[in-house]
């Protein structure tokens, strides 16, 4: 077992830091920027991401003493000897997270529900703090987007419904603007695209109406 120290992150060079997943200045004092790293805790730490295949979040690892007081950790905390780590629950479900870091050696556990963290540390054995609630599936599970395919989308539909009706209408206008000056053999087609002009505004209405009933439907199903 060999602890490293480092007064900046950025003094430790390439060759003694030898696990992927994590960076120097993760590891390093919040307050102060110092290292203190154990190698096998870091190990531990390695294999721990490796064996639950999803990225740790740390919290705070190692602590200098003066940060340590300012944040009002145990008098003899292990943060301070660079073998604990607090680790973010936002991605991991505590039961199984605790199970993993069992099995790849760490010995101390503090449980901080309401904080959203765990404290792991190399030991001795012990726990304390108020125990994760039990959770009926580790996550929620994933909703698929609600319009997964666009041709399916009934506000899609409805919309595209009413622009293409509302351009039809807009180009009778013009056409019938053109007839009324032009011959008068022509001159009768008139009063018929006045009519269709009305068709196009009626199904353009519709196609709004489609559209603002999806999005309110949607609405109440909670998919929007």
């Amino acid at each position: 077992m060999t602890t490293l120290t480092y007064a900046h992150w950025r003094d430790v060079p390439e060759t003694v830091w030898h696990w992927p997943s994590y960076s120097p200045a993760e590891m390093a004092c919040r307050g102060t920027g110092a290292l203190k790293f154990n190698t096998e805790a870091m190990d531990r730490l390695q294999r721990l991401r490796n064996r639950l295949a999803k990225p740790l979040i740390v919290l705070s690892a190692y602590r200098s003493p003066e940060h340590n007081r300012a944040v009002g950790g145990a008098p003899a905390s292990r943060h301070m000897l660079g073998t604990a780590f607090d680790i973010a629950m936002s991605n991991h479900d505590p039961v199984a997270f605790e199970a993993a870091a069992r099995t790849v050696g760490f010995l101390g556990f503090g449980y901080y529900p309401r904080l959203g963290f765990m404290h792991i540390d190399l030991g001795p054995t012990r726990s304390w703090g108020e125990s994760f609630a039990a959770r009926t599936v580790p996550f929620s599970a994933e909703v698929p987007p609600a319009r997964e395919v666009l041709a399916d989308s009934r506000t899609l539909r409805g919309g595209g419904a009413a622009c293409a009706a509302t351009v039809g209408a807009a180009g009778l206008e013009v056409v019938q603007e053109a007839f009324t000056e032009a011959q008068s053999s022509i001159q009768p087609l008139v009063p018929y695209l006045d009519t269709l002009r009305w068709v196009f505004i009626a199904v353009a209405l519709g196609g709004i109406a489609v559209a603002i009933h999806a999005r309110i439907d949607d609405w109440k199903r909670g998919r929007r």
